[in-house]
């Protein structure tokens, strides 16, 4: 990275690069929240109902923890990535001394942490309702609920999609906040 020293011997990003860096870190929490965004309205949108040998069965998003977990954690994420789109077009402004780069850095990793957690848990549940568990006794529901797991598994994907952007994102502010002088 180009950099220029200023009277005092600070270090400061030159424009240029600096213009990159927040180009990419306000299109990555775009994709973020959108990706969040989509997972969560599939996942609410994930019901289906079936009689199967006469009796009226559901499946639904709210009747596995891991699940619900995973749905409200792609809210939460949405939301606090439209926050933090804000607090970056306030950085954006001025340049900022590394302090504030690192806290966008601690949010960056509180929510990357959060997604891996959320989504390592609805994979699991999602592995057992396609795959079963025949030591457990636990049979597939995806033979019998196709609909419910087509929509679960796109949810899956942009999750991962979300928690690679904030993967990215948290080394993008790590370097910002290593490279800056106070």
């Amino acid at each position: 990275m180009e950099t220029e020293t200023n009277n005092s011997g600070d270090l400061k990003p030159q424009p240029n690069t600096h213009s990159t860096f927040t180009a990419s870190e306000i299109s990555l929490r775009i994709t973020a929240a959108a990706t969040s965004l989509t997972a969560a309205c599939l996942m609410f949108n994930s019901r289906q109902s079936k009689v199967l040998y006469g009796t009226p069965l559901d499946a639904r998003y709210t009747y596995t923890p891991a699940l619900k977990f995973f749905t409200v954690m792609n809210v939460v994420v949405c939301a606090l990535s439209v926050l933090s789109l804000l607090s970056v077009f306030m950085l954006v402004r001025k340049f900022s001394s590394s302090v504030n780069y690192f806290y966008l850095f601690l949010h960056d990793l509180l929510i990357m942490v959060l997604l891996a957690g959320g989504i390592g848990a609805a994979t699991t549940v999602a592995q057992v309702g396609k795959y079963g568990n025949s030591y457990a006794g636990w049979m597939p529901i995806c033979d019998n609920f196709g609909k419910f797991c087509h929509k679960v598994a796109p949810s899956l994907i942009l999750g991962y999609l979300c928690l690679f952007c904030y993967l990215v994102l948290a080394i993008i502010s790590a370097n910002k906040a290593r490279q800056m002088k106070v």
